[in-house]
């Protein structure tokens, strides 16, 4: 795999890529190293902000690489200026009856001391992740009953919510693997590979070529998929980067 397109990436970060707790990748830094020397293309696909992108690019010397941000919402180099997609979303929420809105505490909702208390984000951090363009994660509070009207009554509005390793995220309803498939047809790879641990990477996963389900123990494990009958996806048993690095130095071997 010489060209730089042969082989292209997509990763989530919290709970894969990055440690659930600590936000670090230093444990996946071997296959890190592995897919800068065959010039792989690694695709950040998070949850997080492109202000947030941004700044792990740069710190992963990664940043003529596309990125998939905001749970697929739109993609590193989009321009959400004129949309107001982030506001319309916002006022659609607050539509909502109040005895369902009050168990749903969004970004929007909490000031960047709150926001730093809830993810472990420093302020700096935490002021880059209410920066948002195009989606509203946030925690939910009631019961599974409530939350089950919750998600209708936001479905009946045009907007959709999504289970991720942290939150559960409100946006118009693109995926990941819908920034994926824009990815794809730009750098037409020979190979792709994705992972993640949440059900919002499930549609990336079943996109890619080889999937990786990345073992995370703070939430329950994802539902068998089917590509996991063929081996075309696969599961770690290590948590995090961990995980991240033997399964992806697994499937480079695999791929010569």
């Amino acid at each position: 795999m010489k060209a730089s397109s042969s082989l292209v990436v997509f990763s989530d970060l919290d709970g894969t890529l990055l440690d659930h707790h600590s936000y670090s990748w230093n444990a996946a830094q071997p296959a890190l190293d592995m897919l800068r020397q065959i010039n792989a293309v690694l695709v950040l696909c998070s949850s997080k902000t492109a202000v947030e992108i941004r700044e792990i690019q740069d710190a992963l010397n990664i940043t003529d690489a596309p990125a998939i941000v905001e749970n697929g919402s739109g993609l590193l180099t989009d321009d959400p200026a004129g949309a107001d997609q982030y506001q319309q979303l916002i006022a659609i929420l607050n539509t909502l009856p109040v005895d369902l809105r009050q168990h749903f505490e969004g970004f929007s909702d909490m000031d960047a001391a709150r926001l730093s208390d809830v993810t472990g984000l420093d302020h700096d951090g935490a002021i880059a992740a209410k920066s948002r363009a195009f989606s509203e994660p946030g925690l939910w509070g009631g019961t599974d009953h409530q939350r089950q009207k919750f998600i209708a009554a936001l479905s009946d509005r045009g907007v959709s919510a999504r289970e991720g390793g942290r939150f559960l995220t409100l946006s118009f309803g693109a995926t990941k693997a819908d920034g994926m498939a824009k990815v794809i047809s730009a750098l037409q790879p020979r190979h792709t590979i994705a992972l993640g641990d949440a059900p919002n990477d499930i549609e990336m996963l079943n996109a890619a070529d080889y999937g990786v389900i990345v073992a995370n123990p703070a939430r329950p494990a994802l539902p068998l998929q089917p590509g996991e009958e063929t081996g075309r996806i696969i599961r770690t048993k290590l948590p995090g980067p961990e995980g991240w690095n033997q399964a992806m130095i697994q499937l480079l071997a695999q791929l010569n």
